[in-house]
């Protein structure tokens, strides 16, 4: 199968999302589609899922126009999509997820499963994928389950496949086996589209690249003669510093300290059990651990939003245990979210009302009850500029800018103030590369100017690169402490696998 994108252009209202976008995938080949966040990737693989409709230009598979109203046009039409967050039903076997929608029945009209089993049986000893039918969903491994994603879309005959961020929550053993698995679908003639933001796979993975920037295509690359650096450049246009420059910590005195903590999650199940640790002021400590180990409750108990089932964390001595989320602020401690969206901007307020956003009650933004709103524009065209956040005004809504630019702006909001602990999580998840380049920067500032800093990250280069030490969690503990400098990806994997190196 060939698949054609010929001159799509996608707008929306004051923007250009794709601009003449043209590109081709053939079977058995692996197309990687790199660009910056608002680069126009997205919306391309949406309009070829059918999700969004394109207001020119045309989507060929073998040469025929096609024209697809939703995603079950696409998915007719041999095309599959493995999504970066997995649209699975915990609670269901994965057979049963496998087969939602689209559900074998007998003559009868019943459901035939031992059917549905036996062809999913086939397709993962076909793909080497070594699943178990029966297997319960919520009981696997996230490896796993995205291998459940990939047996959905052959199980429903697809022969062009697109994988949006496929890495993003794997090990790097389990980053191994997949690319093993990616080798498996090519040699069966599957064409791939790989979308990722991680340049030293694309690099091994890719027989082309194309890089989008600003809606069109920048360039097309061959993975072979090309260098990370030249593909960063390509994507943001200018040249990027890919390593982080930062010089030995000066250790000062415990600012933040967790003793013997545990934390529950939202269902009541214990998410962190028996943590303790210390953060020095000048220093930077990194957790590191696959998505779903307990980092991202610890991060909200220490941050107040998620009161410990038990133990204790102070900062500069004082307990702050089940502290509110504005007094653990007035402590000094700054707090990158995990989902900038959810919980660090309201979309719907403009950039100086999320600038003020957690300041708006004190002096000097507010005058008695009234918040001095003159004070708060200067402000945040102050934090706007520096802080390199790309807006045509302070007027528009945060919902209105790019991923990177909403990450940017909740970096000025929380690093503009003077700091006692900068807590990050996952501070660069789905930005592009020349607005990592810039946080990076930020966080080592930060340390350098004597904050205390934890991050959690579960991108290893970027634990890696920024942390002084890591710490590295496994179903809510910490099973490990490290040198970065000593200690090599495939012994961190291994760690947070559970296991020894």
């Amino acid at each position: 199968m060939k698949l054609e994108l010929r001159d799509i252009t996608k707008r929306f209202p004051g923007v250009i999302a794709n601009d003449s976008v043209s590109l081709e995938v053939n079977s058995g080949e692996v197309l990687a589609l790199l660009g910056e966040n608002g680069a126009g990737k997205s919306t391309l693989m949406n309009i070829l899922y059918g999700l969004y409709s394109a207001d020119e230009g045309e989507i060929l598979i073998d040469g025929s126009p096609m024209d697809f109203h939703d995603p079950g046009d696409a998915i007719a039409a041999g095309l599959g999509m493995v999504h970066q967050h997995f649209m699975l039903v915990p609670v269901f076997d994965l057979t049963e997820n496998v087969i939602l929608g689209v559900e074998p029945t007998s003559g009868l009209g019943h459901l035939n499963l031992a059917e549905a089993r036996r062809r999913v049986s086939e397709i993962s000893d076909q793909f080497g994928l070594n699943l178990d039918p029966t297997a319960i969903v919520e009981d696997l491994p996230v490896g796993v389950q995205q291998r459940i994603e990939i047996l959905k879309v052959l199980f429903r005959e697809a022969e062009i496949i697109i994988f949006d961020e496929p890495t993003a929550v794997l090990t790097p053993q389990e980053v191994s086996e997949f690319f093993e698995i990616i080798r498996g679908l090519q040699n069966d003639g599957k064409g791939i589209i790989f979308i990722t933001h991680k340049l030293g796979e694309v690099l091994t993975i890719a027989d082309r690249i194309v890089v989008l920037r600003r809606g069109k295509v920048a360039g097309e690359v061959d993975p072979e003669t090309t260098t990370r650096e030249e593909l960063s450049e390509l994507m943001v246009g200018r040249p990027v510093q890919l390593v982080v420059e930062k010089g030995p910590p000066s250790h000062g005195d415990v600012v933040l300290k967790v003793s013997d903590l545990a934390v529950v999650d939202d269902r009541g199940h214990g998410a962190v059990s028996g943590v303790s640790f210390e953060v020095r002021a000048g220093e930077i400590v990194g957790v590191a651990g696959v998505q779903g180990n307990g980092q991202t409750e610890l991060v909200e108990a220490i941050t107040g939003l998620r009161t410990p089932a038990s133990g204790t964390i102070s900062i500069e001595g004082v307990d702050y245990t089940g502290a509110s989320p504005r007094r653990i602020h007035e402590a000094g401690v700054a707090h990158i979210p995990e989902d900038r969206q959810e919980d660090g901007l309201v979309l719907d307020f403009d950039l100086v009302e999320n600038v003020v956003l957690n300041s708006y009650y004190d002096a000097p933004y507010s005058r008695g009850l009234n918040i001095d709103w003159d004070y708060s524009r200067s402000v945040a065209e102050k934090e706007v500029a520096d802080y390199d956040v790309r807006a045509p005004s302070v007027d528009i809504t945060a919902g209105q800018l790019s991923g990177g630019n909403q990450q940017k702006l909740i970096v000025a909001r929380e690093f503009a103030r003077d700091t006692t602990l900068v807590v990050g999580a996952q501070p660069t998840r789905g930005v592009d590369v020349g607005s990592i380049e810039y946080i990076h920067a930020q966080i080592v500032e930060e340390r350098d100017e004597g904050s205390a800093v934890l991050i959690v990250s579960s991108e290893l280069d970027e634990v890696t690169a920024l942390a002084d030490r890591i710490l590295v969690m496994f179903r809510g503990e910490i099973v490990a402490e490290v040198d970065p400098q000593s200690t090599t990806h495939a012994e961190l994997g291994l760690y947070m696998a559970g296991e020894t190196p």
